[in-house]
């Protein structure tokens, strides 16, 4: 690191970003220690806005900008790859797994290359940005690509010990963020390994599996309810979508009356379509599905009432949870582009 006064405040004040709660800040000040203490990792930004003043204030050296080139970028991360460098790619959810898409699967995916793709503003956490910029079908999209892992924290706690863990795994790495602060989740003692599910609460009756920061928040919260109407829900943060922790859902669907499964992203090819996957090879069991209908939103609107709106909530979770345990059907479209749903606060 540059010792000048300006290079070492930078450093500090990244830092100290950590604290603000959102898993984006917690991301850029460990890449930013990550890259000190490793010169082969290189940030590459499209754009962004921060990283210049976080990352390359502190190490221009390794800060390259590519411009809103989404394409281009991950041309570019690959071809640092192919030298032994490790080259963390950052953009939006929306833009990496479309707009990109074919680099990603052809120039990363294919030669198995360590490319770190970091993406922001994944679900609907853009939601005042329209639909041009939420990332509903991302999971989908990345799960399906060989060699590549899928990742998404609970909250900034879990990031910092994701991307630690991310930057030296072999091949092609997705890292889906969102974009504001959300509240931490209690880990206990848990720590954090790639592919293997964390239970956040245990419970007899139903499993509740999220991925993500608000759906962990409205699992728990779910489940805080349901333990008022003596229903006992365990709880898992699955912040690995792929590899799946296989075995943790066998678990839940041998243990308990079924599966709820909790996500920021369509009810379509996300985690619900691998937790369903693998319950139908593995295990049949009753699966719920509660993600964003299969629908784009059409109004802006913040996080969580977006996701209200598009059927994610904890009441959305506790009627899918009872009706498991009825085994009775539940209905999972959603009018999303009305918004006339009054739950996006509950």
């Amino acid at each position: 690191m540059s010792g000048t006064p300006a290079a070492v405040s930078t450093a500090r004040q990244a830092a100290g970003q950590r604290q603000d709660g959102s898993d984006r800040a917690a991301y850029r000040a460990t890449l930013l220690e990550l890259a000190q203490a490793d010169r082969r990792i290189w940030c590459l930004d499209s754009d962004m806005g921060g990283l210049e003043k976080q990352f390359e204030a502190v190490l221009p050296e390794q800060y390259v900008d590519l411009g809103i080139a989404e394409a281009n970028l991950m041309s570019v991360g690959a071809a640092l790859a192919s030298t032994g460098l490790l080259p963390f790619v950052n953009t939006m959810a929306a833009f990496a797994s479309a707009r990109a898409l074919e680099q990603v699967k052809i120039d990363i995916a294919y030669h198995r290359l360590p490319v770190r793709i970091v993406a922001t503003h994944s679900g609907l956490s853009a939601g005042h940005l329209g639909p041009t910029h939420h990332a509903q079908q991302d999971l989908a999209v990345m799960r399906s690509l060989p060699h590549m892992t899928v990742m998404t924290p609970a909250d900034a706690d879990e990031t910092v010990r994701m991307v630690n863990a991310a930057a030296y795994l072999p091949g092609p790495v997705y890292i889906r963020l969102g974009r504001g602060p959300t509240a931490p989740v209690r880990h206990g003692e848990s720590g954090f390994t790639v592919g293997k599910a964390v239970e956040l609460r245990p419970g007899g009756d139903v499993t509740i599996i999220a991925a993500g920061s608000y759906p962990v928040l409205f699992a728990l919260e779910a489940a805080d309810q349901l333990a008022g109407q003596g229903i006992e829900a365990a709880v898992l943060n699955m912040h690995t979508i792929k590899p799946l922790d296989v075995a943790a859902v066998v678990r839940a669907a041998d243990s308990t009356a079924g599966i709820v499964t909790v996500e920021d992203h369509s009810v379509l090819g996300g985690l619900g379509g691998a937790v369903a996957e693998a319950v139908a090879e593995h295990r049949p069991a009753r699966v719920a599905r509660v993600g964003v209908s299969d629908a784009f939103a059409s109004r802006p609107g913040d996080h969580r009432t977006q996701l209200g709106a598009a059927g994610v909530s904890p009441r959305h979770v506790v009627d899918a949870a009872r009706a498991v345990l009825s085994g009775r059907p539940r209905t999972t479209t959603v009018p999303h582009h009305s918004h006339t749903t009054k739950e996006s606060a509950s």
